[in-house]
């Protein structure tokens, strides 16, 4: 054997002798916390998703979908029988669906089959979050004698606004709407646990995720 192989044979030996004494020697209480140890390569993976629905549980809320819709709606109003006023609003909105990740926990809405290859995940309901008006992109369309009155013009526009904030909350829970924040909030999920599972060698775990 040539010097040269020699000192590879030795550099080995001793990249080999000092990985097996680190790996006898490595603080395995502060790996313990996240993913007990059980043997070289060993994945807990029931330790991995109660640490991510923790993790989930701190966010509270999950913001899985949105959408931008637009109500146009009109009141009119008379007074002494000879004046009368009428006004049109057309107004954007955006409304928000919300999942509240507070209520996992693990071992009930979230669960691991027996064969520690399925996890179950039972969402809460969807929530929808505060009705965000537009009121700079508004249209507002007032007729009529009473509309002289500023008075009379805020209040019409606040009884349309009232109005306006039924007809997006009706719009939002229409059933095309609530399957589109559903599924995204079944991928956004799914993701959620996939992700950890993926990094500490668990990819061939499934995450299902219902409502």
């Amino acid at each position: 054997m040539t010097d040269t192989q020699l000192r590879i044979a030795g550099f080995l030996l001793a990249c080999g002798v000092a990985y097996y004494a680190g790996y006898q020697n490595a603080p395995r209480e502060i790996l313990d916390s996240e993913v007990r140890d059980r043997g070289f390569m060993r994945i807990d993976t029931a330790g991995v998703l109660s640490a991510t629905v923790e993790s989930l549980r701190l966010e509270n809320k999950l913001l899985v979908f949105s959408f931008k819709g637009g109500a146009d709606v009109w009141v009119e109003r008379s007074r002494w029988i000879i004046l009368h006023g009428r006004q049109e609003l057309f107004v954007p909105a955006v409304v928000s669906y919300y999942v509240d990740l507070s209520r996992l926990r693990f071992g009930e809405e979230v669960k691991l089959d027996p064969d520690g290859k399925t996890v179950r995940v039972k969402l809460p309901p969807l929530v929808l979050g505060d009705i965000a008006f537009e009121p700079e992109k508004a249209t507002t369309i007032n007729g009529g004698l009473l509309t002289f009155s500023e008075e009379e013009v805020e209040e019409l526009r606040k009884i349309n606004f009232a109005t306006a904030r039924e007809a997006i909350v009706k719009q939002a829970q229409g059933q095309s709407l609530i399957a589109i924040a559903k599924r995204q909030a079944r991928e956004n999920i799914i993701n959620y646990f996939a992700i950890p599972l993926r990094a500490v060698g668990a990819s061939d775990v499934k995450v299902v995720a219902t409502f």
